[in-house]
């Protein structure tokens, strides 16, 4: 069993990083947001899993032990494959997690892309007794679709040439945003909250590879 990978990271990218041990490189899948916090060159160590299958043998990381841990919870749940228990970790906290079962909420499992009603009732039954709430911790659910948005947003700004942590906090502060939905009762896409992060970033839309670029012409 390979219980946790470290080393440096030679490709992040979508839900696969790739993180060489040993001279070796072994690609984890994971969620988007933890594919997004780690950079090619840096060393990351996560927390694995390996699934065996007739055909495969899929390694999965995590940043923390506590999200592996419910991982595991949630692929012992019929009818939720490490796929769908992925796609959980990506929109959900533990800790939200927690506090959904603990309410006895399903909804928040029914926003998970491959999670239909019936399955997440059975992960409400399932996990109930196993996961605990942690004091102090932010509840706020991001939305499915919105988490994808999200993420790609804030790819594509890391690629323009800004930091993890400027272009997450734009992505935040134009998701949070009420004014930033264009059109009522309906979820920006990534080309409008792309254009409207660009707008919070600098009036010139200039990321910082292109003002370098402007410095040397």
């Amino acid at each position: 069993m390979i219980s946790s990978v470290r080393g440096p990271v030679l490709s992040a990218l979508g839900s696969t990083v790739v993180i060489e041990v040993g001279g070796i490189g072994l690609a984890l899948q994971v969620t988007p947001t933890t594919a997004l916090s780690v950079r090619t060159g840096d060393e990351a160590r996560l927390a694995t899993t390996l699934i065996v299958r007739e055909d495969s043998l899929t390694l999965y990381g995590f940043p923390t032990a506590e999200e592996l841990a419910v991982f595991e919870l949630l692929v012992g749940v019929t009818g939720v494959g490490p796929k769908s228990a992925l796609g959980v970790l990506g929109v959900l906290t533990p800790n939200q997690i927690a506090l959904a079962v603990q309410g006895e909420d399903d909804a928040v499992f029914r926003k998970v892309s491959g999670i239909g009603p019936k399955t997440a009732k059975l992960i409400v039954l399932s996990l109930a007794g196993k996961v605990a709430v942690a004091s102090g911790a932010p509840t706020g659910v991001r939305p499915a679709g919105q988490a994808t948005v999200a993420a790609n947003v804030q790819a594509a700004l890391i690629g323009l040439g800004w930091s993890e942590r400027v272009a997450a906090q734009a992505v935040d502060e134009t998701l949070a945003d009420p004014s930033g939905s264009e059109a009522s009762g309906t979820e920006p896409g990534v080309a409008t909250v792309l254009r409207l992060a660009l707008a919070r970033l600098g009036p010139a839309h200039q990321s910082p590879a292109h003002q370098a670029s402007a410095r040397r012409s």
